[in-house]
């Protein structure tokens, strides 16, 4: 076992008879993910050759497969879009809200991925920009940022939205900007109500135009009253809606972003190690309090796999989506008059187009600047250095 253990290791080591077991039942996407999270950062992908200027030190550095479920690709992933929102952060406190689907409908969902997870983001923001409006509460247009995720710290299927809201928004009329208070943004039993209304009345509709498929044992659901009877419990149910309390600025909201933006299903911290009996990690037990809430799991390899697999999203699905004053095409306006109202400079323009970050780590050696010596192709290994590239005394890798 390497000493640091991959998921990629698993999948390498366990993918190929999980292949063979489940042929036919694998879709093409989801054995393009783990070919590319098996390939990462090795040969197959290529790469290149980097020198240190200083002391001719040189190492080897294998191409990324920049695949969004690799738990290696996403931190790179993460630092460019934290810089890319960093400009939309506004000086105001900022409210972390949780949508979840209770279990009845994630069964849906699985077999629906694309559908219902559109619905859920939709039901979701709709829920909260249509209560922020109502002048009884906000009366505001406000803005969101919302990222989906699918899975439960043990990877089982648990489709759920986080939404960064910020903490007030621009009145109806655009005439001011009104605050929330300073510890509340909207009562969340409203918003479980709403969004438990607006989510079922639009699921009812997409089984009535026979966009929903079912499959094994949620079969029978393709008939009506079989359907409206798997969701008789869940009208009465209560949807769960969570509202944290507001950050403590600007810096801890990026913090949490870069946290939960581009998390895959498991990173590779979580892991324990791997041998014959399964792979085993770590994992929280939400219904444990303190101490106890951190947990170990072992698992199968299969099992893993096929739990790792159940998170792969559809093809070009967008998992972080933006609302209100942060959509699309109104973003700016919408930012800059935020801005007016709060008497806030806005970001200053660059001069010029910045320099590209130099994200190569530097020499281990002695600490200099690393450059690009030599490229190779995918499944190439680079050539041998010059006898005078490794200095005297330093073996090369």
């Amino acid at each position: 076992m390497p000493a640091s253990l991959e998921v990629a290791d698993i999948f390498r080591a366990a993918g190929p008879a999980y292949r063979s077991a489940h042929a036919g039942h694998l879709s093409l996407h989801q054995l393009k993910v783990m070919s590319a999270i098996e390939h990462c950062r090795t040969a197959a992908l290529g790469g290149h050759v980097e020198a240190c200027e200083d002391c001719g030190h040189w190492r080897i550095a294998y191409n990324s497969c920049r695949n969004r479920h690799c738990p290696k690709c996403q931190g790179a992933a993460a630092r460019t879009w934290l810089a890319e929102r960093q400009a939309d952060l506004l000086p105001v406190g900022y409210f972390h809200v949780v949508f979840t689907l209770p279990a009845e409908v994630a069964d849906i969902a699985f077999h629906n991925k694309a559908l219902v997870y559109d619905l859920l983001f939709r039901a979701a923001s709709e829920t909260v920009l249509t209560i922020a409006a109502d002048p009884k509460h906000l009366g505001a247009r406000i803005g969101i940022t919302a990222v989906l995720h699918t899975w439960g710290s043990a990877l089982a299927h648990h489709p759920h939205v986080h939404m960064i809201v910020p903490g007030g928004g621009i009145a109806l009329d655009g005439s001011r900007w009104v605050p929330s208070r300073p510890a509340f943004l909207l009562p969340v039993r409203m918003l479980g109500k709403l969004f438990r209304r607006l989510f079922l009345t639009r699921l009812i509709a997409l089984h009535d135009a026979g966009r929903l498929a079912f499959f094994g044992t949620l079969a029978p659901l393709a008939g009506r009253r079989a359907f409206l009877h798997h969701l008789s419990p869940v009208r009465k149910k209560r949807w769960v809606v969570y509202a944290k309390a507001p950050f403590a600025g600007p810096e801890a909201v990026l913090a949490y972003l870069s946290r939960y933006t581009h998390r895959v299903a498991i990173s590779n911290r979580r892991l324990i190690g791997f041998d014959e009996t399964g792979v085993t990690f770590r994992y929280k037990d939400y219904r444990r309090d303190g101490a106890d809430r951190q947990q170990v799991m072992t698992l199968a390899a299969d099992e893993f796999i096929r739990r790792f697999l159940l998170h792969v999203l559809p093809r070009g699905f967008h998992r972080i989506r933006h609302y209100g004053l942060l959509a699309g095409a109104s973003r700016q306006a919408g930012l800059d008059r935020a801005r007016e109202l709060l008497a806030v400079a806005p970001p200053a323009d660059d001069d010029g187009p910045e320099e590209p970050l130099d994200t190569r780590p530097p020499c281990p050696c002695c600490g200099g600047r690393m450059v690009i010596i030599e490229t190779f192709a995918r499944w190439h290994q680079p050539r041998a250095p010059p006898s005078n590239t490794t200095p005297a005394g330093r073996k090369a890798p």
